[in-house]
């Protein structure tokens, strides 16, 4: 990896080039790589007349089957009535060389993605305390987790495959890692003060790493703790939204594409978490204003949505890692007007994630929950930033939320507007570093009147967490772009691609961003499911169903 990050003396912009050893940024890939890039055309191919294999895409002709509910009388009844919608898909197949852009790329999230890619890339192994460890991507759903393929003919054992196989990924090997920051520290430096990784890891990355440089980032300082100041010594000049940061952040991205040969560029903010923009009639509701109130330097336009409006202008998918409310309406407009895409909000990394599969399953096993209460303290930068009220504010609306479809989708429980007391604390104690411990207490009613308190101490290695859902992020954003479709009954027959706003990355992310007037899903099995489900569509294959018939219908 041949490292190019800082901004040269004519402004231009690098990013980092893995070459392999010959130091021109090409970031040209092994021959090894080459051989893992076409591995998921020999893995299976779909015998159906519904599919149809081109030397470029895959062609799949799928049955939606939904079902639509009429209200009967005074709304105590219901009629069902089925319903079937033919989509065509077409899935690229041609895996591009994408790089990735990491706003607070110098943070221990941005240091921590960039040493394990590294780190998996070469393959090292290094020694612990417990014996030696191998690189891997634990905690990624796209690298680490499989999915049913369907039924062994001979012995009727399910076949399951790797996720990454099912349509033609990107490997995160082969990535492209730049970013923004507003600490000048190189990641070497910038990876000794996260103080996430085993020192025998970090000396084996250190070469590389000393030589990546952030970006210049934007410091509004009215957006982020005060505590931050002391890092804000790499910025960009301002400190208030204008379009010289627009065009700025536009030819960085530009110019990190151009530098490292890149087919595509996607950007993921995971910067402190800002305080909640306040929505302003004729600032940030419609994209016309945001626009204008960005040239006019209006300080309610925050940095994360000064990065959102460069993206979408230049067309790069940007996602927000961070809770604050980056996609103003005015945001949401402007991707949509530009057909950009956009997603976020959140990591959903530890404590929040066990709690969307924990309120799922209590609440459909019939079981009241009647308050949750939530306690971390952690001793990291992002838990020195949330020591600041306005910005626990916007982390703690997020982790307030997760429970809400599920609490409304259970009035035999819950009557309306009804919820569970819901509580969360943080609280900055750097002895602990980025080793989070979460503290949770479940408190529910249960038969006659009983009761059942579940309690769970979770201590949380935070950017190990975050690191494998920043990756899943970048990897299932750049397949979308990738995956078009249309329906069998409209006259135009066209391929559009899916709405800008990705709601199908909600599995990674705390507050799922839905297309305006959808529905919010929080429930973590319902996340992965949607995600598995429209992969296989684009194959050709239906949901995998769970009814297994044929062992119980002999």
């Amino acid at each position: 990896m041949a490292p190019h990050a800082e901004r040269d003396g004519d402004g231009s912009a690098h990013g980092v080039g893995w070459t392999n050893g010959d130091g021109n940024g090409s970031g040209s890939v092994t021959s090894q790589e080459k051989d893992n890039r076409s591995i998921h055309q020999a893995l299976f191919t779909v015998e159906s007349p519904n599919v149809e294999y081109t030397d470029t895409s895959i062609l799949s002709r799928y049955t939606y089957r939904t079902t639509s509910i009429k209200k009967v009388g005074d709304g105590s009844n219901y009629i069902a009535v089925p319903h079937e919608t033919v989509y065509n898909f077409k899935v690229s197949c041609g895996t591009p060389k994408v790089g990735v852009m990491l706003v607070g790329w110098g943070g221990n999230n941005g240091t921590t993605v960039t040493a394990g890619l590294i780190a998996n890339r070469d393959g090292l192994t290094w020694e612990t305390r417990e014996g030696p460890r191998k690189a891997n991507y634990y905690g990624s759903v796209v690298m680490a987790s499989t999915i049913k393929l369907g039924t062994d003919v001979e012995t009727h054992a399910d076949v399951n495959i790797p996720f990454h196989r099912v349509l033609p990924m990107v490997h995160p090997n082969d990535l492209v890692v730049g970013g923004w920051d507003i600490s000048s520290l190189d990641m070497a430096r910038a990876m000794d003060r996260a103080a996430v990784l085993e020192p025998t890891l970090k000396a084996m990355v250190r070469k590389e790493m000393t030589g990546m440089k952030p970006l210049p980032s934007i410091y509004y300082p009215d957006f982020i703790a005060a505590n931050q100041e002391d890092r804000a010594d790499n910025v960009l000049n301002g400190t208030h939204a204008c379009m010289a940061h627009v065009e700025q952040i536009r030819k960085d991205i530009r110019d990190f594409k151009a530098h490292n040969g890149l087919d595509k560029v996607i950007v993921l903010w995971t910067a402190n978490t800002e305080r909640y923009a306040e929505m302003v009639t004729g600032i940030n509701d419609t994209a016309d204003n945001l626009l204008r109130a960005i040239e006019e330097g209006h300080p309610e336009i925050s940095p994360s949505t000064v990065f959102a409006v460069s993206c979408i202008l230049e067309g790069a998918p940007f996602i927000n890692g961070s809770p604050q409310n980056t996609f103003v309406p005015g945001a949401i407009e402007l991707a949509e007007r530009h057909g950009a895409f956009i997603g976020g909000d959140d990591f959903k990394s530890g404590q929040t994630k066990m709690k969307s599969a924990l309120v799922d399953f209590l609440i459909s096993a019939g079981i009241k929950l009647t308050s949750i209460a939530s306690y971390n303290h952690l001793g990291n930068n992002d838990g020195k930033n949330l020591s600041s009220q306005a910005q626990f504010r916007s982390k703690e609306i997020s982790k307030s939320n997760v429970v809400d479809d599920m609490v409304e989708a259970n009035n035999m429980l819950y009557e309306k507007g009804e919820h569970p007391d819901h509580t969360v604390v943080i609280k900055y104690m750097p002895a602990v570093g980025d080793n989070k411990r979460a503290l949770d207490e479940y408190y529910a009613e249960i038969f006659m009147g009983g009761h059942q308190t579940i309690s769970i101490f979770n201590v949380c290695e935070d950017s190990l967490l975050a690191s494998p859902l920043i990756i899943d992020l970048v990897l299932i954003a750049e397949m979308m772009t990738r995956i078009q479709w249309k329906r069998d009954d409209e006259s135009d027959n066209e391929y559009k691609s899916f709405h800008s706003v990705l709601s199908v990355l909600s599995y990674m992310l705390k507050a799922p961003l839905t297309p305006p007037g959808t529905p919010v899903v929080n429930a973590l099995a319902k996340q992965r499911a949607a995600l598995t489900n429209i992969f296989r569509a684009c194959v050709g294959l239906e949901p995998e169903s769970d009814m297994t018939l044929e062992h119980k219908l002999f």
